[in-house]
């Protein structure tokens, strides 16, 4: 961890977070469909059960996609162990090992990842933390990839 030390903080923060949010959402909702708005029409929580991918893309294909989340994790740690990142990319890759190891968490151990953020106003499909992490490990990225360019 004295390598790319954020990284490996913000990929464990972010994993607890992700776990934490998702136990509380199966323990608070009796039944798979549950809903709790936060703002009516807009904004709720919403237990779902994913076997699919990040916003529900790729249903019912839990099988490869925890071998995927299982090859993605060990690649981004093994990728820090060994690399020397600047700060913005060990926040990015840490983001994004904590959102790929919280769904393959899920997926290894029930078969289906649990989503909850549900935003209504504009009819987007349910997610989780772990998405949310996913993507701003993306847009971090993406900046640094354009920072650096310049």
């Amino acid at each position: 961890m004295k390598k790319n030390p954020i990284f490996w903080i913000v990929a464990i923060i972010a994993l607890i977070i992700d776990q934490i949010t998702k136990y509380l959402v199966v323990i608070s909702f009796p039944e798979i469909g549950d809903t709790m708005p936060l703002w009516q029409g807009v904004f709720h929580f919403t237990y779902v059960q994913n076997t699919g991918a990040a916003f529900s893309f790729f249903q019912g294909g839990v099988g490869w996609l925890k071998w995927l989340s299982l090859i993605v994790s060990l690649g981004l740690m093994i990728f820090a162990w060994k690399e020397k990142l600047s700060k913005i990319e060990q926040f990015a890759y840490g983001f994004i090992l904590a959102g790929a190891l919280g769904n393959g968490v899920d997926r290894f151990l029930f078969g289906y990842v649990v989503d909850f953020l549900d935003f209504r106003l504009i009819n987007f499909p349910v997610f989780n933390m772990a998405d949310v992490c996913i993507n701003i490990g993306i847009v971090l990225l993406i900046y640094a990839t354009i920072k650096m360019s310049r």
